[in-house]
């Protein structure tokens, strides 16, 4: 049977063509006309089978005899677990729908979020995310569910099991109702049924392999070897293949380190993960397509004709064996997984022989065959600046003893510990300033204050309401002692002069209002009647 017999429009019939696909795979013939149909349908197939194009097709054709999306408003939600595997959807999404006339976009971390928030302005008719960025621009209103018609969780497994269950159920909350539910995976867990059946709606169920199974093109080899000749094995391995090598790590330091290691056995190598910045991670990828780069440290991407994978850390959980070895033997092509198993990985390995149910072949190497790293001066191309967070700059200090470049000013004296006496007689104090003392200041009122900061009232200033007491200068660190009591009305504020006398001359207002014959104004004001004093 081939896509003509599936139910799919000429347009998208011709864009299959241009591709070179000829004939569907079991799960593309299975769930195509299931899809179309409009039911509700769970995919489980083997990695590498077609799953992106078995779910990509049909929806292209349901959205395309349908109302363009309003503003911010999407028409269908296809969620991923990673950033790389949303671009790839979204490539596929481009790839067969060139001759459709439907908007689509892809939003994910990392990256700038105004200029999604610009694509989603205009409407989009398939919106390709993963679950945070899709969250985050809901709550800034930029993306709209009013209009939704279909929902896709594509590698649901992964998504559940890296932790996205809390925010898949707050999406699943800001849906309509009614809407149709494709779930596509590698591999179903019980619990993950369970939860698929909460989901969907009275699902389709295709089960085109039996579960956690692999691909029988791929070709499985198991190394027993031990820590120390681990990565010279891996260097052999890599040097006696032309073909790119898609190496798994378990850790993102582990991959950061095993890329500087095989530097040094000639091999150019690029690390993708987490801690990468998406402009990184799309490099490294980029390059690695184009065949730049031999050995790609990385998980969770899809990449076209990989002969090899190699796993040099075995995975924790086994069901992502499954999805690792999927990388390889893809779309009927053969291809080869390579693991490499120490005495701490053997626990490892016999759940994964349980899970696949059948036992790998083991393999056999010359310890003294195995090559010699070379000292690699420099810093390898791929250990490029992480992310990291943003340290405060601290500032930045002279040196208490150098002070002989600044320019010397005034009676300042250079910090050489050689201080020289004054020829005034002056005192130098410690930092090198004179000890001279200090001129009273005025205040503009007729105040003084003395450099010990005492204030002293001028004689005749109409403010001085008491003469000032030998105990006076006491005062502050009295105010200051905090079991000293409060006296009665010590905080009230002192009563206006009842001589009106507001004038720095000597001359009150009173008396110049009597020479302009304004004296009923002032003798209000004098009195308190023209304002009501609390």
């Amino acid at each position: 049977m081939s896509f003509n017999d599936l139910g799919l429009s000429p347009t998208l019939l011709q864009a299959v063509h241009d591709t070179g696909y000829t004939t569907p795979t079991p799960i593309q013939l299975l769930a195509i006309p299931a899809i179309l149909t409009g039911k509700d349908v769970m995919g489980a197939a083997q990695t590498g089978t077609g799953k992106t194009a078995g779910f990509t097709l049909p929806l292209l054709q349901l959205l395309s005899g349908g109302q363009p999306a309003a503003s911010n408003q999407v028409r269908a939600l296809v969620l991923t677990p990673t950033r790389e595997l949303a671009a790839q959807v979204q490539e596929s999404i481009e790839t067969y729908g060139k001759h459709e006339k439907l908007r689509s976009a892809v939003v994910f971390g990392g990256v700038n979020i105004n200029p999604q928030q610009m694509a989603l302005r205009k409407g989009v008719d398939i919106l390709v995310a993963t679950p945070g960025r899709l969250l985050d621009l809901y709550q800034q209103n930029a993306v709209k569910f009013n209009q939704l018609e279909i929902l896709v969780l594509d590698e649901a497994d992964r998504m559940l099991d890296m932790g996205f269950i809390r925010d898949i159920r707050k999406i699943l909350q800001l849906l309509p109702k009614k809407r149709q539910n494709l779930m596509f995976s590698a591999t179903f867990s019980d619990e993950i049924r369970t939860l698929a059946k909460t989901i969907c709606h009275q699902p389709q169920e295709i089960d085109v392999a039996p579960r956690n199974s692999t691909v029988d093109a791929v070709e499985q080899q198991v190394y027993e070897v031990s820590k120390d000749k681990k990565l010279g094995l891996l260097g052999k391995l890599l040097q006696d293949t032309r073909d790119q090598v898609l190496v798994f790590s378990r850790t993102k330091h582990g991959a950061n380190a095993l890329v500087k290691k095989l530097a040094g056995y000639g091999i150019n190598s690029a690390a993708i993960h987490g801690n990468k910045s998406q402009s990184q991670r799309t490099k490294a990828l980029a390059d690695f397509k184009a065949n730049k780069t031999q050995v790609l440290v990385a998980r969770g991407i899809d990449i076209d004709l990989l002969a090899m994978v190699i796993n040099f850390d075995m995975p924790q959980v086994p069901e992502d064996y499954v999805h690792r070895i999927g990388r390889t033997g893809r779309a009927g092509a053969s291809g080869l997984a390579v693991s490499l198993v120490c005495e701490d990985d053997r626990d490892q390995l016999r759940a994964i022989e349980r899970l696949i149910k059948r036992r790998i072949t083991r393999m056999e190497f010359d310890p003294g065959s195995l090559p010699v790293a070379q000292a690699v001066a420099g810093k390898p191309a791929d250990d490029d600046d992480e992310r990291k967070p943003q340290q405060r700059r601290q500032p930045q200090r002279r040196a208490s003893g150098d002070r002989s470049s600044q320019p010397q000013t005034g009676n300042r004296q250079p910090r050489d510990g050689n201080r020289q006496p004054r020829q005034d007689g002056a005192q130098a104090s410690p930092r090198g300033r004179s000890q001279q003392p200090r001129r009273p200041q005025a205040d503009g009122i007729g105040n003084t204050r003395s450099p010990q900061g005492q204030q002293t009232r001028a004689a005749g200033n109409p403010h001085n309401r008491q003469q000032q007491s030998p105990s006076s200068h006491n005062r502050s660190a009295q105010r200051q002692d905090p079991n000293r009591p409060r006296q009665p009305g010590q905080n009230k504020p002192a009563p206006p002069p009842k001589d009106g006398n507001f004038n720095r001359e000597g001359a009150s207002f009173a008396e110049k209002a009597n020479k302009k014959g304004d004296s009923g104004f002032w003798q209000k004001l004098r009195n308190g009647k023209l304002f009501n004093r609390s």
